[in-house]
């Protein structure tokens, strides 16, 4: 009788939280679903540019069964300017005399570069064997030449996913950290007698961000320095570009981890927010290969301008000209929840 009693109230209490109910029933397919149609199917495209080829390799290249491929030909144009302007991941240019060719390869994904690589060969393949069975004379397999634009042939996965998950880790730190501390505020009063003295609500949230940032600054140079002289990853740009975007990211994780805050009355309810804002951010950041309207969906996340800024920086070496709009970016996502913060600052702890 006393264990039924005791498990009538468990129940009754979780019946009464419904962010629990949310975590248990609702997450978990969520994050399923999430995982199935990015993950479930390969749906990559395979953007290969071409400058100079015959017609018999350009129409393999389009049949390949290897992968979906989009061929985009090309006048003369720099290597560097394909990858950055079209979005190909790779470049091909075969000599006249068929003897050379050329295959220009953005290694900032190394196994995309190695397929892309792969189709390239196994489309020239096919031409010159379908050229021998029509007894068409001059018919021999080219010479390749293989040039990696960004990264290189050895490049682990580890420098692939590196630069993303620097800042990945950082925004889930900061964001725990941030609403746990500020959740504690609010519940222990402190907040409470804050407000009660002439202090404003604007005044106390750039406080708290202005303190967690040092914190925050802390942490990023710790983590980018660890990454790249102790795990000795690769960083073809500047390093303060790196820092400036891992502090963007840790300030707008503040930020937003002290919004999530207000709608929790305890720690354990801070915790229940991890799979519904941080693990979705995962999956739609462009960590993986995403198409269509995921691809569309990642661009209101802030972990994605995240991610294309460190890959820019650390893998192409890019300057401040180029990753300016997703610093822009992460400006305006940490603006609009400082002004949210500084909306609901005066919530109740115990509502």
């Amino acid at each position: 009788m006393r264990i039924k009693s005791i498990t009538m109230r468990i129940l009754n209490q979780l019946r009464h939280d419904k962010r629990t109910v949310m975590l248990v029933l609702v997450a978990p397919i969520l994050i399923l679903t999430l995982i199935y149609f990015i993950l479930g199917s390969d749906n990559s495209t395979y953007k290969i540019g071409v400058i100079n080829a015959p017609d018999s390799v350009i129409k393999e290249l389009k049949n390949s069964e290897s992968g979906d491929v989009e061929t985009i030909c090309m006048d003369e144009v720099s290597p560097e300017d394909a990858i950055n302007d079209e979005e190909v991941v790779a470049l091909i240019n075969i000599s006249d005399d068929m003897k050379d060719a050329d295959i220009y390869l953005d290694g900032t994904d190394a196994s995309k570069a190695q397929k892309a690589q792969a189709i390239i060969k196994g489309a020239n393949a096919a031409a010159v064997q379908d050229a021998l069975s029509q007894k068409i004379p001059g018919a021999f397999q080219p010479k390749y030449n293989v040039n990696y634009v960004y990264g290189d042939k050895d490049a682990s996965l580890f420098n692939n996913f590196g630069a993303p998950l620097i800042g990945l880790i950082v925004f889930f730190l900061v964001f725990l950290l941030a609403g746990i501390s500020f959740l504690t505020e609010r519940t222990s009063g402190t907040l409470e007698r804050m407000l009660s003295t002439p202090v404003k609500g604007g005044e106390i949230v750039t406080g708290y961000v202005l303190g967690f940032s040092i914190l925050a600054l802390i942490q990023t140079a710790l983590i980018t320095l660890f990454v790249v002289y102790v795990l000795d990853m690769t960083v073809m740009g500047s390093i303060w570009y790196v820092f400036l975007i891992n502090l963007l990211t840790a300030i707008t994780a503040l930020t937003m981890g002290m919004f999530f805050s207000t709608l929790a009355s305890s720690e354990f309810q801070m915790v229940q927010f991890i799979p519904l804002v941080i693990l979705p951010q995962v999956f739609l950041c462009g960590l993986f290969e995403l198409t269509g309207g995921w691809k569309i969906a990642g661009y209101f996340i802030p972990l994605t301008y995240t991610t294309e800024g460190l890959r820019e920086v650390m893998l192409r070496g890019s300057g401040f000209g180029i990753i300016w709009l997703d610093c822009l970016v992460l400006i305006a996502w940490a603006g609009l929840f400082m002004s949210l913060n500084t909306i609901l600052i005066k919530r109740s702890p115990l509502k």
